[in-house]
């Protein structure tokens, strides 16, 4: 590895180690900012506490010259309280917090209660037949201290101890002091919360000056041992790729290979470059392959237009003297009519059926050579297979043949008189397979702008050596076959821009499968 890669590792790690260390003590910020909102939310809870109470007091204190407005301030500390824990709860299920909120729901309870005493002893007091004088001492004082003022009026006999107010004013002070003793918890449980809450900010704290001080130590250690696993993984890595490039250099690909499976599962650099020049290798086999099959094409196309210029000439050499001699043996038949020896009338006769043979036998070899322009019509691929079929019918025994068509129609644009010869063909070599018992099948797709045309036999199919060779010249296992049957045959197709295969399980069936576009044929022949 060069050292600028490695440069590049080493702020790689580094910045990994940043950022972990960074999301650490984002977290950990994170944490202190709630805690810290936190501790200002019962700093809050603490000092409107702070300032219930003293606002209480004051309600106490004062008598009826400020208790309204003693008393709106004090239901005003409750709402904002009960507003804040109730926000408080719905976030943080904490005991603490319930506690609390439930001290100052009985808190307004019972200065609920205390304020209706108070309206009532005030309306009671006004109400008694005592001096005016003492009447207002008792309005000043009877909020502050009832219990001093109930007394007061026991001892002067004002008011026997049995009279309503006195019992009020009694029942009053016992209801102050377990207001105050309310509000005092309800101080003691702010100010715990508040203490509880600056211990866990307090806490925050520490973990993350910790942390700091316990990871990035660790951290680096971290970040230097995986630089130093990157850069051997990174080495290794590409010591692979340039054996593996040096192979496919000299011919050896890594398909299928655990090396080439290993760099593959890669996600960095590395495994894309591998993974690209992995499918630029099955790119290259792929036309390799291609460029095989279109050679073993060209070679078939070449050796065929050999024999072809071969067959014509021999053709039309052979072709006027074999006229000669058909028509000389037809002209000797005559002349020696019945008089003739058996011998010689036998001779002659073969001579005559020797030379139409050979006369065919040219015929087809003119067939292969030059072939026929091709004039293409519109013909359904139903109607062809059924006259192929008709004319076989005629020269052969097909009392036998189970013949079946299956498959959808289609419309199809080729030479008529070509194709149904091709079917002809195909259909005689299927009878002459089955030895005139078995079942002909054809079978047809249409997809892609393309008709597929499957013909199967129940012969006894085709030796696997013999497969490649059916479509060459001449070649024929038959005795008395010329072995240009199919060479015509696959001529025509590939005339049609078509393609022509043949699949076959030796001993028990052979089907050729016939691909024609539907829209017609590139270019006339």
């Amino acid at each position: 590895m060069s050292l600028k890669n490695k440069i590049l590792m080493s702020f790689m790690a580094t910045g990994v180690i940043v950022v972990f260390l960074s999301a650490i003590e984002y977290a950990n910020f994170i944490k202190i900012k709630n805690e810290i909102a936190y501790l200002e939310t019962t700093d809050t809870i603490r000092g409107k506490c702070l300032q219930l109470r003293r606002h209480e007091k004051n309600f106490f204190l004062y008598g009826s010259s400020e208790a309204d407005e003693e008393s709106r301030l004090v239901y005003g500390y409750l709402s904002d309280l009960n507003e804040i824990l109730f926000q408080q709860l719905a976030i943080n299920k904490k005991e603490s917090l319930s506690t609390l909120h439930e001290l100052v729901r009985q808190y307004e309870v019972v200065f609920t209660k205390i304020e209706s005493s108070v309206n009532i002893l005030k309306r009671q007091i006004s109400l008694t037949n005592m001096d005016k004088g003492l009447i207002s001492l008792i309005e000043s004082t009877f909020t502050d201290i009832p219990m001093k003022a109930g007394e007061f009026l026991e001892k002067t006999a004002v008011l026997s101890p049995n009279d309503s107010l006195v019992t009020g004013l009694k029942t009053l002070d016992t209801d102050i002091y377990t207001l105050r003793k309310i509000g005092e918890n309800i101080v003691n449980a702010a100010n715990e919360l508040d203490r509880a809450a600056r211990g866990k900010v307090d806490g925050a704290v520490r973990s993350s000056q910790l942390a700091i001080l316990v990871l990035l130590p660790l951290f680096f250690a971290v970040g230097l041992g995986m630089l130093f696993i990157i850069s051997n993984n990174l080495a290794n890595r590409l010591n692979r790729l340039v054996r593996i490039v040096e192979n496919a250099g000299k011919g050896f690909f890594m398909s299928g290979s655990r090396p080439a499976s290993a760099l593959m599962n890669d996600r960095d650099e590395l495994g894309i470059l591998f993974q690209k020049f992995y499918e630029m290798e099955n790119q290259i086999t792929q036309r390799e392959r291609e460029l095989q099959i279109k050679s073993e094409e060209l070679l078939q196309s070449r050796k065929l237009a050999a024999i072809g210029t071969l067959a014509s000439g021999v053709a039309h050499e052979l072709n006027n003297p074999l006229n000669n001699i058909y028509l000389s043996a037809q002209v000797l038949l005559r002349e020696i009519g019945d008089s003739a020896s058996p011998f010689l009338k036998k001779i002659t006769e073969d001579v005559l059926g020797q030379t139409k043979r050979v006369k065919f036998i040219i015929g087809d070899l003119l067939e292969f050579a030059r072939g026929r322009k091709i004039v293409a019509v519109n013909v359904d691929v139903y109607s062809l297979i059924d006259n192929a079929y008709k004319q076989i019918a005629f020269v052969t025994d097909v009392e036998h043949i189970e013949f079946i068509v299956e498959g959808e129609n289609a419309v199809i644009a080729v030479d008529s008189e070509q194709i149904e010869r091709v079917f002809i063909n195909l259909f005689l070599n299927a009878v002459e397979a089955m030895q005139g018992s078995g079942v002909l099948s054809v079978r047809l797709e249409t997809a892609d702008g393309s008709v597929k045309i499957m013909i199967s036999d129940t012969g006894g199919g085709i030796a696997a050596g013999d497969v490649e060779k059916i479509f060459e010249p001449f070649f024929t296992t038959k005795d008395k076959g010329t072995g240009l049957g199919l060479a015509i045959v696959y001529n025509i197709v590939k005339k049609h821009a078509g393609d022509l295969k043949v699949e076959s399980d030796h001993g028990k069936s052979t089907s050729f499968i016939i691909t024609l576009p539907t829209g017609g044929h590139d270019s006339e022949a």
